[in-house]
């Protein structure tokens, strides 16, 4: 039977109204076809976000797809706004009213009604609504730098609801958008076609709307941060018109820059679209995503330097150093004042804030390599080659003392005093870690699995009655239950943190953790879930302890 041409037309356009929705990973969650606005008809969003819930919330991206005004739709940013949201963002991919049908203003009017439909719903999706950035390819392009450039010009509002809400961004990225179409007839293959379509007629008729539309109109000094970026070869967009852009913005007092695509045409491919992707995502870090709050660090550096120094994190920028003769440990105190070790000049010393010596214990010790001070004002020691961890008073008088023929002859390496008063001590050479009690008895032990293979350095026992250790081949952080289970593991066999031998490590007021790689010579932050946040080769520094400033 034949079918009518009437019915095969309509259910062509039926399928094409309505294609399979591309499929998202099980790491994010997808809102689809979410209405923001029925001015004009209904026009919709979909919501892509991260699935792992956030304490705080996160800075959002509206994504607007390309397609000369004409044609286009939101699933073609879909990819992106997955790659968005596995970086901690809200991606929002959104349709807008087309040509012919719709003609300048109404895009603009959509997409700052996306805006603000954003900030009115940014408790229910997570977001953080005095961070919003948006992105945009082509018409996209030009669509998002209007919202970057005319933030509280009235006309370009439109009344697609919300109106109490600002549409302004914080950070724009424009991908080969054009932004003065009085202009772009001569060095496009189809600007004569599409931009009549758009403004309602071309220059000569429709001169005014031409200017108005045009984003180089609107450039001001308190334009978002706005990223350009263009193909050198594009011959629908010509490359110049992104640099009149960052030119005119510049030269306005706004922030703008140029990442030029030497070679490439328009829509970019292969390696350029992973470069665009990934400078957009930098530059939305940069401008959407709040400062990493800084900290100062005390690192003890064993390696040739042999110094101790204070750090700002995440710069590294050092503040100052003081020699310790390649020792090990250091240890900011609560009056401002430095413990630490020096060998091989075989002392404990203690630092004001001038960096002059206002303590220092070498009373019998052959090689301290560890050093705490405890809440009760004397000293904790752990001597690695007489095999002996003491305890000594401001007076220098031993009021305690664990003594083992195990923890001799550097076999042992840190130990630290835990707040219910027993003391952990690391046996590096045989990856293993004791608990000892007042009295000099082993009341606790774990042996790393692999033994003397996996090299243990240090343990601190947590809140939670677990303990965490440091080991090596590979380096590793380890958190161990009473039982001896490991629970929760940093580094190891993780590509995405090699570690060679983890020494020191602590614990940042944020909750983060730093990790001296000893061998790889890296500083390294780490959040919760054990993702690197932050990372410092350091040289020819060999960092082997680490303590927070307090």
């Amino acid at each position: 039977m034949r079918l009518p041409a009437l019915f095969l037309l309509l259910a062509s356009a039926m399928l094409a109204q309505a294609p399979n929705p591309p499929a998202v990973p099980a790491t994010v969650i997808a809102d689809r076809d979410v209405a923001y606005t029925n001015v004009g008809g209904r026009q919709t969003m979909d919501i892509i976000r991260p699935k792992e819930a956030s304490a705080t919330p996160r800075p959002a991206v509206l994504l607007v797809h390309g397609g000369g005004f004409r044609a286009g739709t939101k699933e073609g940013y879909i990819g992106l706004a997955v790659k968005l949201a596995e970086h901690g963002y809200v991606a929002a991919t959104a349709n807008y009213r087309l040509s012919p049908g719709n003609q300048f203003p109404a895009p603009v009017h959509d997409v700052k009604a996306a805006v603000r439909f954003l900030r009115a719903n940014a408790a229910k999706y997570g977001i953080d609504a005095g961070h919003i950035g948006a992105l945009g390819g082509s018409a996209g392009g030009h669509l998002v730098l209007m919202l970057g450039l005319t933030a509280g010009v009235a006309e370009f509002e439109g009344t697609g609801g919300y109106a109490e809400q600002s549409s302004a961004v914080q950070a724009v990225v424009d991908e080969y958008g054009p932004t003065d179409f009085t202009q772009s007839y001569s060095k496009s293959v189809d600007a004569a076609e599409v931009l009549p379509m758009f403004l309602g007629g071309d220059l000569d008729h429709n001169r005014i709307d031409h200017i108005k539309s045009s984003p180089l109109s609107w450039v001001n000094p308190n334009a978002a941060p706005t990223l350009a970026m263009h193909g050198t070869l594009d011959n629908y967009v010509a490359y110049e018109q992104s640099l009149w852009l960052v030119e005119r913005m510049i030269a306005a007092g706004a922030t703008a820059e140029l990442e030029t695509m030497s070679g490439a045409g328009h829509g970019f491919k292969g390696a350029d679209a992973a470069r665009a992707d990934e400078r957009a995502i930098a530059w939305f870090d940069k401008y959407l995503k709040p400062a990493p709050a800084k900290y100062h660090l005390l690192i003890s550096d064993h390696g040739p330097n042999g110094v101790i120094a204070e750090i700002e994190w995440p710069s590294a920028k050092v503040l100052w150093t003081a020699p310790n003769d390649r020792g090990h440990d250091v240890q900011s105190l609560p009056n401002g004042h430095v413990l630490y070790t020096r060998n091989p000049a075989k002392k404990v010393q203690e630092l004001d804030e001038k960096h002059n010596v206002v303590w220092e214990f070498s009373d019998g010790v052959e090689h301290p390599l560890a050093a705490q001070r405890l809440a009760n004002g004397n000293t904790l020691i752990g001597d690695t080659q007489l095999g002996k961890v003491i305890e000594v008073t401001p007076d220098k008088k031993v009021v305690w003392k664990y003594e083992s023929a195990d923890i001799a002859k550097m076999r042992s390496r840190n130990s630290h005093r835990t707040e219910a008063g027993t003391t952990l001590i690391a046996i590096e050479i045989e990856g293993r870690i004791i608990e000892v009690d007042q009295a000099g008895k082993i009341v606790w032990q774990w042996q790393a699995p692999n033994g003397k293979d996996r090299r243990l350095y240090m343990g601190r026992r947590l809140a939670n009655g677990n303990t965490l250790m440091s080991l090596s081949n590979p380096g590793e952080l380890v958190e161990v239950d009473k039982a001896g289970k490991i629970v929760r593991s940093i580094g190891g066999t993780d590509p995405a943190i090699r570690m060679g031998w983890t020494s020191g490590f602590a614990q940042l007021p944020n909750g983060n953790l730093m990790i001296n790689d000893y061998t790889g010579r890296r500083l390294i932050e780490v959040d919760a879930k054990g993702k690197m946040v932050a990372q410092w080769r350091t040289g020819s520094r060999t960092i082997a302890s680490i303590d927070v400033v307090k």
